[in-house]
Formats: structure tokens, C-alpha cells, sequence
């Protein structure tokens, strides 16, 4: 307690918990506790000024602050009170926490009471579950047995019935006259279908059964079920004829309805089916004459006649259209009608394609025979398999829009295919057939053309050595080759659109490719060998012209002018061969794009079967490559005739001579070098022209090799001054830069180094030592020209060459 010295002992104050509780503020409780110690701090508005201070005391140091003892007691005092209040909040929790330990063991106690109470709980309720589960199995097998019962008794009750309506029928055979009325009501004619077809189902089964048991067993068993089956077979076919002559009536008045109650109860008769093949075979499309007589109209025309390829394509177009839809108006009916419509559909579509396009099919594809060709002015057999191809396509889209309308489960496209069967197992003989026929009369009018040709040319042309020039049907034509590929690719597509499989495409496809080769290959060949064969020709009669040196002069003249009718024949044949050449690389390039572009994508799908075409197509261009190499030899042989004949009429002995008549020595090139530049010039455009690449660069650079050769050994006839070796090199660089052109660096090299050979003739005889140091690679052809050298005895060269040789 508070002392009266305490100067916290005037100051009332009491600490209350409800203080602490709520939204608890430090500031407030302070505020609240020093509120009345310093009025004058606070915050009132209408609070008395403050008084003033008192005076100070003389000798004295004012107080700081005067309150402070008074709150310092204040703030004691407090502090003794919180330190009650919390002493007081112990307590109370102290006594909380001991009833709060009394409520939780009442609490789990209570808790473990009620679990017991509800396991047991539980276990009651699994009793109950178990019982009741009990219950409904006895009360499931009870419903079973009841149904079951009830089950046996209308089966019972059925099956008297069925043994009455059996003895009802084991009456006297054929007589049906003493049924009940249920057979013969027309209004229960579905429940009689239904009994007589389970009485039958039950006669024909005891029958049966008893029908493999002993013979004595079988004597007493089924004598008296025979005549029931008997019975009921008879009226099951007089019922079921009742209901196909009512199906007939309805369907001829459209009663739909009608229609659909007899096929429901049709549907019993050996499932329907009856029914369905009868509603089938007597659609107007099958039974009416005039229809099919319309259909061969609609494809080959009026007069009944074989039509072309797409005449024929166009009819079955329009016929086929009219089919699909016939059947699409079908099975609107058929849907409403039948209660299995996709068999029915099957059956129609079965029929369609069986009776109706098998029917126009048989008139139009008429099978040739192979032994017995049909000639090409009615078609040949072209014409068979052009029609083949397009009533494939046109059926094969028939099928598809008969498959879109419906058609069951039947298989249309092997159907469709087993149609075409019999065309396509023979398809590829028929097929390379056709390409040797189109062959052959192709040959036939190109032969009929030249001869015609050769006839209107007559005699003059012939003594004008026409006969040794090919004519233009007689050469190789690339428009020919082109018509060959054309019939080989329209070969191919009809193959690819006749057969599917990978396998069988490749097989066929090497086939007719095989015929393309032999075509080209033969006619290029043949073609070859008629523009070599005037090159044989035309070398026979130079060498019929060839005379010897001691005859008139005018036999000489004659025999001259028949060699120039000789040389200009074996230009024109020169001629005629190189352009054959060019058209035979023409025609192989067209074969080999065809190959390329149609042939490979078929083939390779399948292993081997493209690399074995290579190799075909390999050899077939090797037996043309050989035919060409034999006449571009010829060819050469032609050309160095001709060059020889110039030589032999045209270079003069004195042409590499020093004038006798003192005159200035000429250097032009000699008159033969000239004429034969000319030559070479003229004839060997068209060789330039004709070849290329590997080809061109082999044939001139042999003809160089034997121009070369031939010069040599001319050369080797003359003597030369210096004079003639200055025009001798002159010749020689002539023809240097014209076989400049072929492109040949050896050919190039050989001239030039004729030309240093043909120093030897221009140097004195004292530098020739000199000539073959600078150039030792002359030495061979050198030696042999300086023995033509007209002072080659007077000079003594040939002890120099002693001298030059042991050096």
C-alpha cells in the first residue's frame, strides 16, 4: 500500500482485465494513466490555460520537470498492479488447464465408448448386408425356376399344339384338306409360315436322327414323319408360291406396304432367299428382250456393227449410267421392302454385273485368234484391246458407283476383275501381237512407198546414180521411232490400267518394252545397213573404173568421167549415211527419254526388274552402235578414195620441182591440196553436223589418222627441190588448219610436225644435223623424206646421214 510520504498515494488507480481485452492499445492505457498527473499536455480544445509557474526560490535551482516524483509513484504503483493481474491470469489458467485435463479424459472415454458402439454397429450392419444378399440369391434362383417353369410350360404348351398341327399333317399323303383354319386364314398366314416351318424343322431333324440309327430302329421311328415331312413341304411350297403371287401383285400395283409383309414372312423360307432371287429375276432389265436389244443399240449403234475404241467407250458410258441408276431407284425399293436389304442388294448387283454387262460385254469383246490375225483395215488387233481398255474403265467405274449405292457384302471388284479374267491372262500375248502387226505394216508402207518412189524415178534417174542414194522413205525417219514409242506408250498405259500389283505391271511392262527395242533396233539397223549398203555400191564402181596406165586417150577420158560419177555417187551416200547416223541418236535419245520418263518409275518398284531393262535396252543400242561403226568406217574409206583419187589426178610431178623455165617458184598451195580442202570441207559438214560427243571425236580423229597416212605415202611418190619443199610445207599447213577443226590435239600434233619434217627439203645439206638435233622426234619420218630430196645423190647426203646416224 502506499504511504503517505508516496506521492503516489493521492492518485487513485485501479487496473481492470477487461482493459487488455478487445483491440488492447499501449497509448490509450498510458494516456488514461498520466491524464490527471499533466493536464497541460493534453490535447483538449477547451481546456484552462495552465497556470503559471511559481516564482523561483532566491538560492534554489528550478525543477526540471515537477511531476516526476508523482509519476514515478504512479508508474510503481502500476507496475504492482500488472504484476497482481498477471498473477491472477496464472491463476486462472492454472484452474482452466486442470478442468480442461478433466474434459479431455471425460471426452476420450466417451470416444472409445462410441467406437465400440459403432463396430458393433458394423458388424450388424454386415449381418444384415450378408442376410439380405442371401434373400435375393434364393429369391433370384426362385424368379429363375419360375421362369424357367413358365418357360417349359408355354414350351409345353407349344410343342401339344405343334404335335397336333404334326399329326394334322401325318394324315393320308397329299391330303392337306383336314388342317385347323389357322392354315388356310389369309389373315394368319405369318403364324402359319412360322408353325410349318418349325414342324418341318422338327420332322427333317427327327428324320435325320433317325436316319443313321439301325435299320430296325429306322423302320419304326420315321414311318409316320415322312409323311408329315411330305405334308409339310407341299404346303410350305403352296405357301410360299401364295405369297410370291401376292408379292407380285403388290409389286405390280406398288404397294410397298404389301409388298414388305410378304417379304417378312417370305424371310422364313429358307431365309429369304427365295424371295430375294425371285424379286431379282424379275426386274424388266433382266427378262425384257427389248431392253437388251436396246443395250447393243446404245454401244455399237444402229447397225449392230463393231464400232471404234471410243464410239464404244461413249455407248458403254451412257449404258453404264443408265444401270447405275436403275439400280439406285432399286434399292429405294429394296430398302423399303426387305428386312435384310443388303443381301438383296447383293444379289442385284451379283446379277447386274453377271448377266446385264457380261451380256454387252460378250458382243463387243470379241476375242481374235494369234494363228489368224484380223487385218489392220478392220481394226486389227489394236482395235480389240483399245475396246478391252476402255470397257475395263468404263466397268470399273460402274462398279465404284454400284459399290456407293450399296451392294452388301459382296466382293464387286473381284467380281468385276473375274469378268475380265479370261482377256487379261492372255493380255500380254495379244498385246506384243498387236505391236508386231502394227510393226510389220509400218515396214510394209515404207517398202510399197520406196518402191513406188524408185518406179516413178525410172530409168534416167538411174543413169544417174539415183539407184546408189537411199530415197527418203529408204532413210532412217525419226517420226517413224516417234510413232513407235507413241504405240509402246499407249501400250503401257492400257497395261498400268488393266493390272494393279507392282509385280504383274513390271512383268507385262518389260514385255511390250522388249517389242519397243526390237522395233527400234531392227529398223535402225536395217536403215543403217541400206545407207551403208550404197556405200558398197559406190565403192564397187570405183573400183570397176580403175584402168591401167597404157590405154588411149580416150578410153582415159571415159574412164575419168565414170570416176567422177563414182566420186560424186559416194558423196551422196556419204551423205546419206551420216544423216541416217544423226537420226539414229535422235531416235535412241527418244528411247531413252521414253525409258526414262514412263518405263522406270514401273519398273522400280520391283528389284531387278530396272536394272535388267538397262541392260536390254543396253544391248539393243550396242547392235545399232555396231551397224553405225561398220558405215562410218565405210564412210572414212569413201572419203580416202576420193582424197587418193585426187592425189593420183591432181598432183603433178612438177608441183614440188624447181620451174624448168626459170620462172618465179609459186607458193600457193598445190591444185590437188586445194581441190582436196574442198573435198574435205564440203563432204565432212555434214559429218559435223550428224555426230557428237564420243562419236564424233573417234570418227575424225581415224580420218586423220588416215589422211595423215595417206599424204605420207603420196609423198613418198615425188622429189623435191627447196623450191617444192617451201610449197610441200605450204600443202601441209593447208591442211593443218583444216584438220584443226577436228578438234584432235594428236591429229593437230602429227602436222605440225610434218610441217618441220618438211625442212629437210628447204635447209641446206650441211644443216640438216642441225634440224634433227633441234627436233630428234623427226628422226624416222626425216630419214625417209630426205632421201626424196632431188639433189639427195649429187650433195652426198647419204654419207652425211652415215655420219648422223653412228653419231
Amino acid at each position: 500500500m502506499p504511504t503517505p510520504a508516496d506521492p503516489a498515494a493521492a492518485l487513485p488507480l485501479t487496473l481492470d482485465l477487461e482493459d487488455f481485452k478487445g483491440d488492447f492499445s499501449f497509448d490509450a492505457l498510458f494516456g488514461g494513466l498520466v491524464d490527471e498527473l499533466l493536464p497541460e499536455y493534453c490535447g483538449e480544445d477547451d481546456a484552462a490555460p495552465a497556470p503559471p509557474p511559481p516564482p523561483p526560490v532566491l538560492g534554489a535551482a528550478p525543477p526540471v520537470f515537477p511531476a516526476v516524483d508523482e509519476l514515478l509513484g504512479l508508474f510503481k504503483h502500476s507496475c504492482k498492479e500488472l504484476v497482481d493481474l498477471r498473477k491472477q491470469i496464472d491463476k486462472r489458467l492454472q484452474n482452466l488447464k486442470k478442468e480442461v485435463a478433466v474434459q479431455d479424459a471425460k471426452h476420450r472415454k466417451t470416444l472409445g465408448e462410441l467406437e465400440k458402439g459403432v463396430d458393433g454397429l458394423f458388424d450388424s450392419f454386415a449381418r444384415l448386408d450378408s442376410r439380405i444378399s442371401s434373400v435375393g440369391q434364393t429369391a433370384a434362383k426362385i424368379g429363375d425356376h419360375l421362369q424357367s417353369a413358365e418357360s417349359q410350360r408355354e414350351t409345353a404348351s407349344q410343342t401339344i399344339d405343334l404335335i397336333k398341327y404334326l399329326m394334322e399333317f401325318n394324315s393320308t399323303p397329299g391330303d392337306l384338306m383336314e388342317l385347323s383354319p389357322l392354315f388356310s386364314d389369309d389373315s394368319r398366314v405369318a403364324e402359319a409360315a412360322s408353325i410349318a416351318q418349325k414342324l418341318r424343322s422338327f420332322a427333317e431333324e427327327d428324320v435325320g436322327r433317325h436316319g443313321v440309327t439301325t435299320a430296325v430302329g429306322s423302320a419304326n421311328a420315321s414311318r409316320g414323319l415322312e409323311v408329315a415331312v411330305a405334308n409339310l413341304q407341299d404346303y410350305c411350297n403352296e405357301l410360299e408360291n401364295r405369297l410370291l403371287a401376292r408379292f407380285d401383285a403388290a409389286s405390280q400395283r406398288r404397294e410397298l406396304s404389301t409388298m414388305a409383309e410378304c417379304a417378312k414372312i417370305l424371310s422364313q423360307f429358307n431365309r429369304g432367299t427365295s424371295a430375294m432371287q425371285h424379286y431379282v429375276a424379275t426386274r424388266p432389265m433382266f427378262i425384257d428382250v427389248e431392253i437388251m436389244s436396246t443395250d447393243i443399240q446404245v454401244v455399237l449403234g444402229d447397225d449392230g456393227l463393231q464400232a471404234d475404241s471410243n464410239y464404244i467407250g461413249d455407248g458403254l458410258a451412257q449404258l453404264y449410267k443408265e444401270i447405275a441408276d436403275t439400280v439406285r431407284r432399286e434399292a429405294t425399293t429394296i430398302t423399303a421392302v426387305f428386312p435384310s436389304p443388303n443381301e438383296v442388294m447383293a444379289i442385284l448387283v451379283q446379277r447386274v454385273l453377271e448377266q446385264r454387262v457380261t451380256t454387252i460385254l460378250d458382243r463387243i469383246l470379241i476375242k481374235p485368234s494369234l494363228a489368224s490375225l484380223p487385218p489392220l483395215e478392220e481394226g486389227g488387233l489394236l482395235q480389240y484391246l483399245r475396246v478391252l481398255a476402255v470397257a475395263y474403265d468404263k466397268t470399273k467405274e460402274l462398279a465404284k458407283d454400284l459399290q456407293s449405292i450399296g451392294c452388301g457384302d459382296l466382293d464387286i471388284e473381284g467380281l468385276t476383275e473375274s469378268i475380265y479374267v479370261a482377256h487379261k491372262d492372255e493380255y500380254t500375248e495379244f498385246e506384243q501381237a498387236s505391236l508386231r502387226q502394227l510393226y510389220q505394216s509400218k515396214m510394209a508402207e515404207l517398202r510399197a512407198e520406196a518402191k513406188q518412189q524408185s518406179e516413178s524415178t525410172g530409168s534416167i534417174g538411174r543413169a544417174k546414180g539415183s539407184s546408189l542414194t537411199a530415197s527418203p522413205q529408204q532413210l532412217i525417219s525419226v517420226t517413224v521411232v516417234t510413232e513407235f514409242v507413241r504405240w509402246n506408250e499407249e501400250a503401257i498405259a492400257r497395261c498400268t490400267l488393266l493390272f494393279s500389283q507392282p509385280t504383274t505391271v513390271a512383268a507385262n511392262v518389260r514385255s511390250i518394252f522388249a517389242c519397243l527395242l526390237d522395233q527400234v533396233s531392227q529398223y535402225l539397223t536395217e536403215g543403217l545397213d541400206r545407207a551403208r549398203e550404197s556405200l558398197n555400191e559406190a565403192a564397187a564402181m570405183r573400183d570397176r573404173y580403175v584402168i591401167g596406165s597404157s590405154v588411149s586417150r580416150r578410153v582415159a577420158a571415159a574412164a575419168a568421167s565414170a570416176a567422177e560419177a563414182a566420186a560424186s555417187a559416194g558423196e551422196s551416200s556419204f551423205r546419206s549415211f551420216m544423216i541416217a547416223v544423226q537420226r539414229c541418236a535422235s531416235s535412241v535419245a527418244i528411247l531413252q527419254q521414253f525409258f526414262s520418263n514412263t518405263i522406270s518409275r514401273l519398273l522400280l518398284p520391283v528389284d531387278g526388274a530396272h536394272p535388267s531393262a538397262c541392260e536390254d535396252m543396253g544391248s539393243a543400242v550396242s547392235v545399232v552402235e555396231a551397224a553405225a561403226h561398220k558405215g562410218l568406217l565405210l564412210c572414212i574409206d569413201t572419203v580416202m578414195s576420193e582424197v587418193e583419187r585426187l592425189l593420183s589426178s591432181e598432183q603433178k610431178a612438177t608441183d614440188y620441182r624447181t620451174p624448168d623455165d626459170g620462172a618465179a617458184p609459186d607458193h600457193r598451195p598445190t591444185n590437188a591440196c586445194i581441190r582436196i580442202v574442198a573435198y574435205l570441207s564440203r563432204v565432212l559438214e555434214v559429218a559435223f553436223n550428224a555426230l557428237e560427243g564420243l562419236n564424233k571425236q573417234s570418227f575424225l580423229t581415224e580420218l586423220g589418222n588416215r589422211l595423215h597416212k595417206g599424204l605420207l605415202n603420196h609423198w613418198q611418190k615425188f622429189t623435191f627441190s627447196p623450191s617444192g619443199g617451201l610449197r610441200l610445207k605450204r600443202d601441209i599447213t593447208e591442211y593443218g588448219d583444216f584438220v584443226r577443226s577436228f578438234n584432235a590435239p594428236s591429229i593437230d600434233e602429227k602436222f605440225e610436225l610434218l610441217g618441220i619434217v618438211a625442212n629437210v627439203f628447204i635447209v641446206a645439206p650441211e644443216s640438216l644435223a642441225s634440224l634433227f638435233e633441234g627436233t630428234p622426234s623427226i628422226r624416222k619420218d626425216a630419214l625417209r623424206f630426205i632421201q626424196l630430196r632431188d639433189d639427195y645423190k649429187t650433195a652426198k647426203i647419204a654419207s652425211m646421214l652415215n655420219n648422223i646416224t653412228a653419231e
